[in-house]
């Protein structure tokens, strides 16, 4: 029957809480004593990071500029939240008693969008296992889900949460049912706060609400009625970037388990190419059944003003060696050397007598341009003077250089020829045989010298559309899910770092 749907026993459920939970709760609130099982919370920093954020009606604005060209990110805010068990009793997983089985406590950012979520502090090492857990810290729109997690007396962990959509204030709650307690905000009063609107009886029968709406819901999603928030139906196809090609399969595979009436394909063939086609299509994607995607190691080549950029990632790249070759590392001088022609022997840099063999991408690859513009100072390469990798086709000009289609030619080839070298995407390098990753003057691709920018081979790897996707497109929701959501840990798992984590938004602000 059709007012048996899941929106109707939603709302119905809902009224009767709200007719019966209010004077119970009101009840065991009189009744409950400070020595119960008992979860404070407190807001430590609530402040603004994009480029024009107002505190208020009527306030003036602030420019910070962190966020002032990452898009939807103008009115960014961070929000430290700590978490402590301050009652008089220890709580295990079990004593959590929501329906969910993985989370335990919901967060919720009134009027504001979670973009990212990390762990900050924890007062006990063991507690960082029950974060790590696959899908243990998950967020859709303005909502924060937390593990079940043991607190012992005194415990607590800290959370840095990145949001946009609000301003600075906006309410933030934290709420969940605990067996024969209660989760309460906490916080030390200073001579700067303002006595709070409504009062604790009211905040606790609010939160307990909204933890039994969001419990509800949470059965309806679970027992298959309804897709997951931001799931669409159609086809997508993924291209461009070859390099980033390894998670892309990974995003499309995870997004594809989430959402079932979802089909995502990835079809790859180089950045260019791939901006190419998107600028070729007939109206904006999203717009129909099917939709396209374009992916760039770097950002697009002018003369497509039609085209939307997303940036998705701080994308890293590597300077990869026949593993017959013993050397561990080059100077950014070296390698300009090397693929200028200068440098023909391996000997010269410390290495074995044995012939540079140069492996190369074509022209219209993203990750040649990037290349080109973050090792070699956008100096050109040598020439193209071998088809086959091993021996020079001229006596014109020194040096041996080929040029290949895509990463995984360039890594093959890499693996079987004597003396060479090439550049490809990290995982892809990481997961060759044959191949070997050296380092850049001193430096290798980990996550803290992508960050500072003390590895110089990495860029921001941007997602194209051509126009903005419609709402609720099958599009928009893969991106909202690459960009802020559960697709981040398939970026994390690719060595690369998710532009909207609070370890990579600053490097995509100013990539």
């Amino acid at each position: 029957m059709d007012w048996l749907s899941a929106d109707n026993i939603v709302a119905v459920l809902t009224a009767l809480l709200s007719a019966v939970v209010p004077p119970a709760v009101a009840v065991v609130y009189r009744r409950r004593v400070r020595r119960g099982r008992r979860i404070g919370y407190r807001v430590q920093m609530d402040t603004p990071i994009g480029s024009d954020h107002r505190h208020g009606p009527g306030q003036p604005s602030v420019r910070l500029g962190l966020f002032h060209d990452l898009p939807d990110m103008s009115d960014g805010t961070l929000v430290l939240l700590r978490v402590e068990n301050d009652g008089g009793e220890s709580i295990s997983e079990s004593d959590y008693t929501g329906r969910d089985p993985l989370h335990g406590l919901t967060v919720v950012f009134t009027d504001r969008i979670v973009r990212g979520a990390a762990l900050t502090q924890l007062s006990a090492e063991h507690l960082t296992e029950y974060f790590a857990a696959p899908g243990a810290l998950r967020h859709t729109s303005g909502t924060l889900h937390l593990p079940r997690m043991p607190l012992d007396q005194g415990q607590h962990f800290k959370l840095l949460v990145l949001l946009s959509g609000g301003r600075v204030g906006s309410p933030v709650r934290v709420s969940g049912g605990i067996r024969d307690g209660a989760v309460v905000p906490n916080r030390s009063t200073t001579v700067d706060d303002k006595p709070p609107v409504l009062s604790r009886p009211a905040r606790g029968i609010t939160a307990l609400l909204t933890a039994g709406v969001l419990t509800l819901a949470g059965v309806i999603v679970l027992s298959g009625q309804a897709p997951p928030m931001g799931c669409a139906t159609g086809q997508l196809t993924l291209v461009g970037s070859t390099a980033f090609s390894p998670v892309l399969h990974d995003l499309a595979e995870e997004y594809g388990r989430e959402c079932p009436g979802a089909s995502v394909q990835v079809d790859t063939e180089g950045s260019y190419e791939g901006v190419r086609e998107l600028a070729g299509e007939d109206g904006p994607a999203g717009g129909g059944g099917s939709a396209l995607i374009a992916f760039s190691d770097g950002p697009k080549p002018g003369g497509y003003p039609e085209l939307v950029e997303n940036r998705v990632a701080v994308a890293a790249f590597a300077i990869v060696v026949n593993a017959g070759v013993p050397v561990r590392d080059l100077t950014l001088a070296q390698i300009r050397g090397m693929y200028r022609g200068d440098i023909l022997d391996w000997s010269a840099v410390h290495g074995p007598r044995l012939p540079v063999r140069l492996v190369s991408r074509r022209a219209d690859s993203g990750t040649r341009e990037l290349f080109q513009r973050r090792v070699l100072d956008t100096r050109p390469e040598l020439t193209v003077t071998s088809r086959d990798c091993r021996t020079s086709d001229t006596r014109v000009v020194r040096g041996i250089r080929c040029e290949l289609r895509d990463t995984d030619e360039v890594l093959r080839t890499v693996a079987q020829v004597s003396g060479a070298i090439g550049y490809a995407e990290l995982r892809a390098a990481q997961d060759t045989k044959g191949v070997r990753i050296i380092g850049i003057g001193g430096r290798v691709p980990t996550p803290d010298d992508i960050r500072d920018r003390s590895y110089p081979f990495a860029d921001v790897e941007y997602a194209y559309t051509r126009g903005r996707p419609a709402e609720g497109s099958l599009a928009a929701g893969f991106l909202d899910f690459a960009v802020t959501g559960g697709g981040q840990r398939a970026i994390r798992a690719g060595g690369h770092l998710p532009c909207y984590s609070p370890e990579g938004f600053a490097r995509c602000a100013t990539p």
